[in-house]
């Protein structure tokens, strides 16, 4: 057996008891199932088990603070402390290290120690004084510090510029990083929660609300103050009530698995926000939790965050978390060593095959976990069960997915982990959503993730920012645009992308989760606002954010100012705004909006406001009318989306008549501005900006609640006002009804007609537009073959 220490007292400053001359001995190799990974509750212990298939040896390490009474001196105010007992885990099994440890309850708190060569060439970095967070920790307290004890080679700090420079190839660091590293805790199954129902809102009438959990509500009066930016307030009934009146099915919340801010930031006194930056993949972002459930511990804030997802779920709102697999917060080489880098580096993470051995990045932060490895899949599903089982949320949105699917060729859809999502019976039955790419070679793969996973649709972002917005911006110039044929494509469902499989067309629009903005980039108005980003506050001299915004600030960068001349040029912006809410609910696919768009929220021209945990993200609620104008627009525009089934298909529109039809009547058909078929050489034409798509719904589709079978959105892309002859003439007893036009500042501008359904006007008609407008005109049952 390999000698221990026996309890010690640990200080922040001090290296504790020193294991560096301790003897390992091979430990008992038992080849039969492995245990569970993690530390569970059993019988009167626990169950133990970790990874760390290059080591000699693991301790797993019970920690308990030390009060200041039972200090040396009973100084109040002096560092924490804490005693430690080792125990060496005595059983080995395919590189997994377990045991059961009697006398351990719910609460202990622990840490790993992984003994083994030191030999970064190799990519093999264990080093015992280093304690290590569970990769499987239900819960973790503490604070992790960035000075150099967090490493594990020899690193010094700077005073100067407080960054950690050191040799990541060189030499271990033998300072004991006990007291400057989290501990994770003991957390037991929550038995007392209700059971979980899921809402089950199906694909075609899904509406995304991707949020952040303190974003939200942080300048959310209506909230209680303690609860403002919290899991409970996020589920708190004024939180609710918006959503739910807004009319958004699927909450997507950026991370709330555990995480850490970059040593970067911290040496800038910035933090990371969206937290895309991983320390636990199964222990919730505890500063989420109100200061009581922290208080409580890791047991009472996942009781929290289980609260939030049944109140939402009683709501009838979904839950999906966006979740980080692809790489963790260790960084690169030079990183610091708090988990999975000191058990087994060169087992979790992607590295190059050579000597000496590098990562592989293909996430550009650093680090990739390696997909390629069994036991890094399963650390994914079994995280992914979880989240599924034990906290009951609905789905999953899997940041730079290309990574997940990378083998040793590069990305395909038939990797291992993909299949697992296809076929596992609890992960299959989730809302599963790609971002389709990542930074490394092949790393744009959007439209290639097999069914039943959605992805992100950049290319519809693009489209609709170039016509609405870029697109004019150049015209104002005298500039050409990009005609109608993309953005065509994209209001159509995308099936460029995602129609193509065995069947084919089998995923259907669904697939394509469309967007406009999301937390990475420029808000709504924003977009309208500024030509350029504004990312001073970052402090990495403007070279962070995209530069390819597609945005357009209407001649004038950023506010105006009320009593400017220029004030004139509001009126264009709000519209503007409008017509991309507009584009983005009315198209085939399943919409996404990002939480404060449907209010103005504005960063201020920051497009990349990652490291900003202040009022530049939170979203303000204190609404001016054109504020409140906005979300009447948007609930407005939700509502019809709502009623009207051929706004919210779930199969591809194939262009003529469907089975039950009548046969002059295809599903989908584009007209000009005259009322007649858009033709081929339209179609390629760069100066075509007006076009009219003319949807129904399928008949063998109708039900009793949905009161219309077709829908004509009427687009006017050009600078000028334009006559436009309404689509349908060849159907002599059809009429159209106007329920929506864009240069409305608010939907209670629509004029009500006699039938309170608005002015009937016949197919055929002649109609003008403003310049940069929608229509939307139905034509309803009584009225339409």
């Amino acid at each position: 057996m390999r000698v221990t220490s026996g309890p010690g007292v640990h200080g922040f400053g001090d290296g504790g008891v020193r294991i560096a001359d301790m003897k390992d001995t091979t430990a008992a190799s038992v080849h039969g199932p492995v245990p569970p990974f993690g530390v569970h509750l059993h019988g009167g212990g626990v169950r133990v088990s970790v990874l760390a298939s290059h080591a000699t040896g693991v301790d797993l390490c019970l920690i308990d603070p030390v009060s200041d009474s039972a200090q040396p001196g009973g100084a109040v105010g002096t560092i924490p402390r804490f005693t430690e007992r080792r125990i060496p885990l005595v059983e080995q099994s395919y590189g997994v290290w377990h045991g059961y440890v009697p006398g351990v309850h719910e609460g202990q708190r622990y840490g790993f120690r992984a003994h083994g060569p030191w030999d970064p060439r190799a990519g093999l970095r264990h080093n015992p004084a280093k304690l290590l967070v569970d990769p499987y920790a239900r819960g973790l307290v503490g604070e992790l510090d960035y000075g150099p004890v967090s490493y594990g080679h020899v690193a010094t700090l700077d005073p100067v510029t407080n960054a950690i420079t050191g040799d990541p190839d060189g030499a271990p660091d033998d300072r004991d990083s006990l007291g400057h590293v989290p501990l994770s805790v003991v957390v037991g199954p929550r038995h007392h929660h209700p059971p979980v129902r899921r809402p089950n809102v199906a694909w075609r009438d899904t509406v995304i609300y991707e949020a952040h959990v303190r974003g939200l509500t942080q300048k959310l009066e209506a909230v209680p103050e303690h609860l403002r930016g919290t899991y409970a307030g996020l589920a708190h009934p004024a939180t609710i009530a918006h959503l739910v009146d807004l009319g958004v099915t699927t909450i997507e919340l950026l991370p709330i698995h555990a995480f850490v801010s970059e040593p970067h930031l911290i040496a800038k006194g910035l933090s990371n926000y969206w937290g895309y930056n991983t320390l636990g993949f199964f222990a919730p972002h505890a500063p989420y939790a109100t200061a009581a459930a922290q208080a409580a511990g890791p047991g009472a804030v996942l009781d929290e965050v289980k609260g939030m997802v049944h109140l939402l779920h009683e709501a009838g709102l979904e839950v999906v978390l966006d979740v980080v697999y692809n790489h963790t917060c260790e960084g690169g080489e030079p990183g610091q060593q708090v988990s999975w880098r000191g058990l087994d580096n060169s087992a979790y993470y992607l590295h190059d095959g050579g000597a000496p051995a590098r990562l592989v990045d293909v996430t550009g932060c650093g680090n990739s976990l390696d997909f390629r490895r069994p036991r890094v899949v399963q650390l994914a599903l079994d995280s992914l069960r979880y989240w599924a089982q034990e906290v009951g949320v609905d789905g999953f949105r899997f940041d730079l997915a290309v990574t997940l699917g990378r083998d040793g060729a590069g990305f395909t859809s038939n990797h291992p982990f993909l299949v697992a999502l296809q076929t596992d019976p609890v992960i299959n039955q989730l809302k599963l959503i790609a971002e389709p790419w990542d930074v490394g070679m092949g790393g744009w793969q959007t439209g290639h993730f097999p069914p039943p996973m959605a992805e992100w649709n950049d290319r519809f972002r693009n489209a609709i920012r170039s016509f609405w917005l870029s697109d004019p911006a150049a015209a104002a110039h005298g500039r050409a645009g990009h005609g109608v044929r993309e953005l065509a494509t994209r209001l159509a469902g995308s099936a460029d992308l995602f129609g193509h499989g065995d069947p084919p067309l089998i995923r259907g629009p669904i697939a394509s989760v469309n967007y406009v903005t999301a937390h990475d980039g420029f808000t709504l108005a924003d977009l309208a606002a500024y030509e350029h980003k504004h990312n001073q506050a970052n402090g990495e001299n403007g070279q962070d954010g995209s530069n390819d915004n597609r945005s357009w600030n209407h001649g004038v960068e950023g506010p105006v100012p009320a009593d400017s001349p220029a004030m004139v040029i509001a009126q264009l912006r709000r519209r503007s705004i409008r017509n991309l809410m507009g584009m983005l609910l009315l198209s085939a696919g399943t919409p996404m909006i990002t939480a404060g768009d449907e209010i103005g929220r504005t960063q201020h021209g920051n497009n990349n406001a990652y490291c900003q945990d202040n009022d530049l993200s939170w979203i303000s609620w204190n609404l001016s009318p054109w504020r409140k104008d906005l979300l009447a627009t948007t609930r407005f525009l939700l509502a019809l989306r709502r009623d009207h089934l051929a706004l919210r298909v779930d199969e591809f529109f194939l262009g003529h008549p469907q089975p039950h039809d009548e046969p002059t009547q295809p599903d989908l058909a584009w007209y000009d501005g005259c009322g007649q078929p858009v033709s081929h050489a339209q179609w390629h034409d760069s100066g075509m900006r007006i076009v009219q798509m003319l949807r129904r719904e399928r008949a063998e589709r109708t039900t009793d609640d949905i009161d219309d079978s077709h829908v004509l959105v009427v687009l006017n892309g050009t600078l000028d006002p334009v006559d436009v002859v309404l689509a349908g003439r060849g159907n002599s007893t059809r009429s159209w009804t106007l329920a929506w036009d864009s240069s409305w500042e608010s939907p209670a501008e629509r004029e009500a007609g006699p039938d309170g359904r608005g002015t009937s006007l016949a197919a055929g008609v002649t109609v003008q537009l403003e310049p940069l407008t929608i229509h939307v005109y139905l034509a309803y049952l009584d009225d339409a073959l």
